[in-house]
């Protein structure tokens, strides 16, 4: 599988009131090949979107890389970085907020062919807006209808309706789920998963939840406070998680049946210390399995076969992977 992005060392900060640093990103590296979808989950506030807008250039990063098919991508200027536009494409994660109410939806499906394509010509701008339309099951009369007539699940395929019209060969997916039903989250994984069959579109799907991202995803990286602490396939993360924290998300998917459900917060100390106060592993104060070298040092990610990289002291201590909760 040839590359087409790879993330280096990447760190994006931002300025607090009283002038404080807050880093959001914090030396992420990974690589994603031509059509694959790579899940990126973690908790909100853990530096998901900060990293895929970086990728996009909508953020700038403080330090790290950025390569687009071998091509150092985040030190360009606007207008050199506006010609890989039709090639680079997000989906937001509120589709109420991402469309202009005095738009139509045609209008708005189209304002990326306006933008980035500018000899295709009005007839032409239309026929692109109704496949696209069509590509995520709505009919082409809805091109005529605005945001607020539309339902959250609609205006949610219209959002990837406009990022595909450019044909684009990257998507990043923000959080395109969490603000719909779970009846229509359904639809939409089943969507994007046969449009990256057809296209072999390469794709960042981001979320909070590991079970959709799992059902989408060929490898996960796990985000927890700006840093990846665990990245490998997705049979084998879900099957034998290697860090605390993924344990932890894999124990906070529901279970069909609610006398079954495991405790949300095994991984979870009665009290724990300040995270502030912690200058070792990021979540030691909150890791059941913590010890004294967690809170002296931070682990760094080194790989332990298979492709996993995980940064935990401990985690040659499960070669089989951390045992689920038990059952309260």
């Amino acid at each position: 599988m040839n590359t087409l992005l790879e993330v280096r060392d990447a760190a994006v900060s931002y300025t607090l009131a009283g002038g404080r640093r807050l880093a959001a990103v914090d030396g992420v590296s990974f690589s994603l090949g031509e059509g694959e979808i790579l899940g990126l989950v973690g908790e909100s506030g853990c530096g998901k979107t900060s990293l895929g807008r970086a990728i996009l250039g909508l953020v700038r990063l403080v330090s790290g890389q950025v390569l687009w098919e071998g091509r150092r991508i985040d030190a360009l200027r606007r207008r050199e970085f506006r010609a890989l536009r039709d090639s680079m494409q997000f989906v937001f994660q509120d589709p109420h907020a991402s469309f202009d109410p005095r738009m139509t939806i045609a209008e708005s499906t189209s304002e990326p062919l306006r933008a980035l394509a500018a000899g295709i010509d009005e007839s032409g701008r239309a026929a692109r807006v109704e496949s696209a339309l069509a590509e995520v099951g709505l009919d082409r009369e809805l091109g005529a209808r605005y945001p607020h007539q539309l339902s959250g699940g609609q205006l949610q395929r219209v959002g990837i309706a406009r990022a595909l019209v450019v044909a684009p060969r990257f998507m990043v997916c923000d959080e395109p789920m969490s603000a719909l039903d779970v009846s229509v989250q359904g639809q939409i994984v089943n969507l994007l998963a046969r449009i990256r069959r057809e296209r072999r579109l390469a794709c960042l799907f981001i979320s909070h939840n590991l079970a959709v991202v799992a059902r989408l995803s060929e490898r996960i990286l796990v985000m927890y406070r700006g840093r990846i602490v665990e990245s490998a396939a997705t049979e084998a993360l879900v099957r034998s998680p290697r860090h605390p924290y993924t344990r932890l998300l894999l124990d906070s998917v529901p279970e069909p049946v609610p006398a079954a459900a495991r405790k949300l917060l095994w991984a979870v100390r009665e009290s724990p210390a300040s995270p502030a106060s912690v200058g070792g592993c990021p979540f030691s104060a909150r890791c059941a399995k913590a010890e004294a070298r967690c809170l002296d040092s931070a682990p760094s990610l080194r790989p332990l076969g298979d492709g996993r990289l995980v940064a935990c002291h401990r985690a040659d201590e499960w070669p089989g992977g951390l045992a689920p909760a038990p059952v309260p």
